[in-house]
């Protein structure tokens, strides 16, 4: 059992982290000329690889539309590009182009600074750990939406 100290100060440090993260999305995207939500695209391109434009609309939790103009501007851009689904001729996928991998390049540059102060030996349980409480950040964010907006009632 996890002592209360203990996690309050979890959910500050984590806090923490969402917040310096949140200011990074800001700043990077100024800096690469991109829109918040377009650099969101671009990071879940990264993580999950090529996706359906569905899909990328659920990921950001945009409606249909919205994704599919998100779409256009990264085409515009540069950034993505759409291509034929292999084996499904009614879908398409979206997946980075040069641009878009040259940003993520400048990104991780970004990132991995935030690991400078970090033993080297201590970098993969560190990766596990964070890989364990954005899956269940993940799950918690999926289960709430689906519950839909105004679900929570402060009394």
């Amino acid at each position: 059992m996890v002592e209360p100290d203990a996690a309050e100060e979890a959910v500050r440090s984590l806090r923490a982290l969402i917040l310096a993260g949140e200011r990074y999305r800001q700043v990077l995207s100024d800096y690469v000329g991109l829109w918040v939500t377009e650099t969101q695209a671009v990071s879940y391109l990264t993580v999950h690889g090529d996706r359906g434009q569905n899909e990328l609309a659920t990921d950001l939790g945009l409606s249909s539309g919205a994704s599919t103009a998100l779409v256009d501007r990264l085409e515009r851009q540069g950034i993505a590009e759409r291509y034929p689904h292999p084996s499904d001729r009614r879908r398409t996928l979206v997946r980075l182009t040069d641009r878009g991998r040259a940003v993520v390049r400048e990104s991780r540059m970004w990132l991995l600074a935030g690991f400078q102060d970090v033993d080297p030996s201590e970098l993969g349980p560190l990766a596990r750990q964070l890989n364990v409480v954005a899956d269940r950040l993940a799950e918690r964010s999926a289960e709430m939406a689906e519950r839909g907006p105004g679900a929570f009632h402060l009394e």
